[in-house]
């Protein structure tokens, strides 16, 4: 699957990778997909969780060797959210 944007979150800890997602997410076009790149283990966990929430569509987490590649097609989102 081809994506429009990349963010690197290679090293960082969770939250960071889901913060980092919903600052980019935000940026971007509605249908738009945003490839993020984590070695946190638990972005597996919350990202798919912050995209059911804030309205997004959270299309695959696949393994790369150390790294997980996550797919998100940027949903309508949820106002109450984008603020956080």
């Amino acid at each position: 699957m081809e994506w429009d944007q990349d963010l690197d979150c290679e090293g960082l800890l969770c939250p960071l990778p889901v913060l980092r997602a919903r600052k980019r997410l935000l940026g971007m076009a509605v249908g738009q997909v945003l490839r993020v790149r984590t070695t946190d283990r638990m972005a597996l966990v919350d990202l798919p969780h912050f995209c059911g929430e804030a309205g997004h569509d959270y299309l695959e987490g696949r393994d790369e060797g150390a790294v997980v590649v996550h797919l998100i097609r940027r949903g309508v989102g949820r106002p109450d959210l984008d603020g956080l």
